[in-house]
């Protein structure tokens, strides 16, 4: 199957979704995903704009800045890469959510002749990682570049967005980050970044009120032959 091939099958999949008031969450659709999904696999998502950079209003219009949000993990660093042709980083991140848990306490002694109360706490982040950034902008210096809605930045506050992708391979990643817990912070934290990884197929602008989809970003039309 050629690229061109699976990224109009990979479109006709996603048309054929149906517009919801909210997607599944990051945490829900990474449980349902990750490890049991095949490539391929389409989805729709709701982004955390309480994470991340949000929406950006200051050119008059709503959009969501996308210049430093890079995958910063092992498998993301491109370290041949030429600054004027690619990024060091292959793979862009969309926010979907964290979840928190307490995971009970136990008594230590970090400080010497004082015993403390330590708390234990894990936080899972979830992400949407993609690498085809530049099917929908092109490549340029500018930290302000990102999904343009051309919606008036003053609906801001009911807009909402949602991405809509599909797996690829390796289709999930996830990473683990533990801080030891001392007297000055006694918490054992323990973060999880977990990944779903694909291609980004639309960047949806959503009515928060009435789930009415306003605009959507797609990939730009492909240079002729």
């Amino acid at each position: 199957m050629t690229p061109l091939l699976r990224q109009f099958i990979s479109l006709l999949l996603i048309a054929a979704l149906p517009v919801i008031a909210s997607a599944e969450s990051g945490a829900s659709l990474y449980e349902r995903l990750a490890g049991q999904a095949k490539a391929g696999t389409c989805f729709e998502v709701d982004i955390d704009l309480d994470n991340g950079p949000g929406l950006n209003g200051d050119n008059g219009e709503l959009t969501y800045p996308m210049a430093f949000n890079n995958v910063a993990e092992g498998w993301s660093w491109q370290p041949g890469s030429r600054p004027d042709l690619e990024d060091y980083y292959r793979y862009k991140f969309l926010p979907l959510g964290s979840t928190e848990e307490a995971r009970g306490e136990y008594r230590a002694e970090d400080q010497i002749g004082e015993m403390q109360t330590m708390q234990v706490r894990w936080r899972y982040d979830y992400f949407l990682a993609f690498d085809n950034i530049y099917d929908f902008y092109r490549r340029e210096v500018n930290d302000a570049a990102g999904f343009a809605s051309h919606l008036p930045a003053s609906l801001a506050a009911n807009t909402a967005m949602r991405a809509r992708a599909c797996l690829e391979e390796p289709l999930s990643s996830e990473s683990t980050t533990f801080w030891k817990a001392t007297h000055g912070q006694p918490v054992d934290f323990t973060l999880k970044k977990r990944y779903l990884i694909g291609k980004l197929q639309a960047i949806d602008f959503v009515d928060r009120h009435s789930a009415t989809i306003i605009s959507s970003v797609t990939p730009l039309p492909q240079a002729a032959p």
